[in-house]
């Protein structure tokens, strides 16, 4: 798997509490601009790299329904 696929945000099944820099960043889409990627995410939960569950929170593990800590709406209270 490279690195663009494992840090994909545009994934079915995305757990709702991933949480990333660029989620907080309003810009237009430049394809000028050489895609990076910092690899910040956190959970919103935990606020830290690792979910709940102990395991990291990025887009790639964070997209299984089976994960114990995956949400698939938030609620809002």
């Amino acid at each position: 798997m490279t690195e663009d696929e494992r840090y994909d945000t545009n994934r079915p099944n995305l757990c709702a509490s991933l949480r990333w820099k660029s989620m907080f960043i309003w810009a237009e889409h430049d394809p000028t601009v050489q895609r990076s990627n910092t690899g910040s995410f956190w959970c919103l939960h935990t606020q830290k790299p690792l979910g709940p569950d102990g395991k990291l929170a990025e887009p790639e593990f964070c997209a299984s329904a089976g994960r114990s800590c995956h949400c698939r709406e938030m609620d809002v209270a």
